[in-house]
């Protein structure tokens, strides 16, 4: 009898996508070892949260010694699916979309950005990095050709939920999205939402939530 794939918390996987970052860091340093007090550390989470993360891979580490760092990096890459290169489109060359598109780090983790694509025709025919922005209208065709998996969207919100159906009907399975607009997507579409807004307005209330004690002290005197 086949035994069924472990299921992974979604929550867990977004952590492990953190010690993955923090190994290949240390892996390129030079470090072959690791203990799980520092791996815990600077992954931002408690030594027993990270075994019990970690424990969904199955055993990883040796006590009195850690964890090695090449061994555990290219077991949670390959859990990840990250272990080969996976192409990827970005629609909306905006600030944001430009930025990202330029970023080296991608290509790096193992995500290559092989069309950049845009509605605007002052936007079509710039130069971003290695590629050249082309017109919306050949999204389809580029995602044929490269057999991209991955859209990210950085268009204003009006337009977002439009550029999800075009990148689901062309065959992208996961969109990572940037647009402050929640989106819809068809089963067997994966949408990541990352609204940047929400992000520093939780900044901004741990920020006055750590002042709150000294204040409340002044108003108290």
């Amino acid at each position: 009898m086949q035994s069924r794939p472990r299921t992974i918390p979604e929550a867990t996987v977004a952590r492990l996508a953190v010690y993955l970052r923090v190994l290949s860091t240390l892996a390129d340093g030079g470090r072959t070892t690791v203990s799980s007090g520092e791996l815990a550390s600077a992954a931002g989470v408690n030594p027993a949260g990270l075994r019990k993360d970690l424990s969904h891979l199955g055993p990883c580490g040796v006590r009195g010694v850690g964890y090695e760092v090449a061994s555990l990096r290219d077991r949670l890459a390959r859990v990840l699916g990250v272990e080969r290169a996976r192409a990827c489109v970005l629609v909306g060359i905006g600030n944001l979309g430009s930025a990202l598109a330029d970023y080296a780090g991608f290509g790096t983790r193992g995500f290559d950005f092989v069309g950049l694509f845009d509605a605007s025709p002052a936007r079509v025919g710039q130069q971003i990095g290695a590629l050249t922005v082309r017109s919306l209208d050949d999204l389809e065709d580029v995602v044929a050709a490269t057999g991209a998996s991955i859209g990210v969207i950085t268009t204003p919100a009006e337009v977002a939920q439009g550029v999800c159906d075009r990148l689901a009907a062309a065959g992208v399975r996961s969109i990572l999205n940037f647009a402050p607009v929640p989106l819809v997507a068809p089963p067997g579409v994966d949408v990541r939402k990352v609204d940047l807004s929400v992000e520093l307005q939780v900044l901004a209330f741990l920020g006055q939530q750590r002042l709150a004690p000294a204040s409340s002290v002044e108003e108290s005197a």
